[in-house]
């Protein structure tokens, strides 16, 4: 990557920062936007907020990502419809190989299915995906994929219990402050 291309780079990484302080919903989407983020209607990125890579998050139809989350869009983080991201949770998409004698980078692209849940300061490692319905307990450790319905919890985190696939509820209003 040229000098020049790194300092962009940084530059918009910089402005994702700045503009997650900002406690105005709207201006903060439009800003997103603008850095290349796809928000369907009635999605929600609470404040503060940091990312990697904005131009490859993408978060479906009244999803909410809690506030202080990471969301690594490097290598794709695709969010369904009606996710419940808590607050403080970390989603990477990349992470250094410890085995490998040049410590490379290494990553794979990671997708939460529709109305699932991750709670609070949950993290979730690449090439995962989370499926329809599941719930990551807080404070897990996701380095597998989650099946649908499924409730995980634990470091690393495993299964411990189903979730009724009888779901109807929509996420919805949020405060124009938050």
């Amino acid at each position: 990557m040229t000098s020049l291309k790194r300092y962009r780079q940084g530059a918009r990484l910089y402005v994702a920062f700045l503009v997650g302080r900002v406690p105005v919903l709207a201006l903060r989407h439009a800003v997103y936007r603008r850095l290349g983020m796809r928000l369907a209607p009635g999605a929600v990125v609470h404040w503060r907020a940091v990312f990697f890579a904005p131009e490859g998050v993408s978060l479906g139809e009244r999803s909410v990502v809690g506030n202080d989350c990471f969301l690594d869009g490097r290598k794709r983080l695709t969010i369904g419809r009606n996710v419940n991201i808590g607050g403080h949770v970390h989603i990477f998409t990349m992470e250094h190989d410890p085995q490998d004698a040049g410590f490379r980078a290494t990553g794979a692209p990671v997708v939460i299915e529709d109305r699932a849940y991750v709670a609070s300061r949950a993290t979730v490692l690449p090439g995962v995906t989370i499926g329809e319905g599941a719930v990551v307990a807080a404070g897990a450790v996701v380095v597998r994929d989650v099946a649908p319905y499924t409730i995980v919890g634990g470091v690393p985190a495993r299964e411990i219990g189903t979730r009724s696939r009888d779901l109807t509820y929509e996420l919805g209003t949020h405060l124009p402050f938050q």
